[in-house]
C-alpha cells in the first residue's frame, strides 16, 4: 500500500510508531505543537482510520489507536519522491547536500563511511 500521509498525519504516525499504541489524549500530549487542539487531533485520527492508516480498539472506554502503515516503507516512499522531485533523481546530490549542511557529527560521518565500505564489499 503506497500511502502518502499529510504533514499532520505524519506527526501523528511518528507518535504511534514510537509508542506503539496510544489514545488520542496521549498523541495530543506528545505533539510539540500545542497550537493544534485536542479535537483537531481526534478528527485527524478519525480521518486516518477511514483511510486505513490506523486501527482503533474500541473495547475499552478509551479508544486506543495503532499505526497500520509501515514506518520504513513510508519513509522510503517520501525519500523516493523527494529525490525525484527535489534532486532530479540524483541520490548523490541529496547525500552531498545533507552532508554539506554542517550538522553531521564525526560519529555520524564514521557510521556513514562504515556503511559505504560495507556496500562496496558486499
Amino acid at each position: 500500500m503506497n500511502m502518502k500521509p499529510t504533514d499532520s498525519e505524519m506527526e501523528i504516525l511518528q507518535v504511534l510508531w514510537k509508542k506503539g499504541q496510544c489514545s488520542v489524549r496521549e498523541v495530543y500530549e506528545c505533539l510539540d505543537s500545542k497550537a493544534v487542539g485536542y479535537t483537531t487531533i481526534l478528527k485527524l485520527m478519525q480521518i486516518m482510520l477511514d483511510k486505513k492508516m490506523v486501527d482503533r480498539d474500541t473495547s475499552a472506554k478509551t479508544h486506543i489507536y495503532k499505526a497500520l502503515i509501515n514506518e520504513e516503507q513510508t519513509q522510503h516512499n517520501f525519500l523516493d519522491k523527494m529525490i525525484d522531485t527535489v534532486y532530479n533523481g540524483s541520490t548523490s546530490r541529496l547525500v552531498m547536500q545533507a552532508l554539506g549542511n554542517n550538522r553531521t557529527s564525526k560519529e555520524e560521518l564514521n557510521a556513514i563511511k562504515q556503511y559505504l565500505e560495507n556496500l562496496e564489499n558486499s
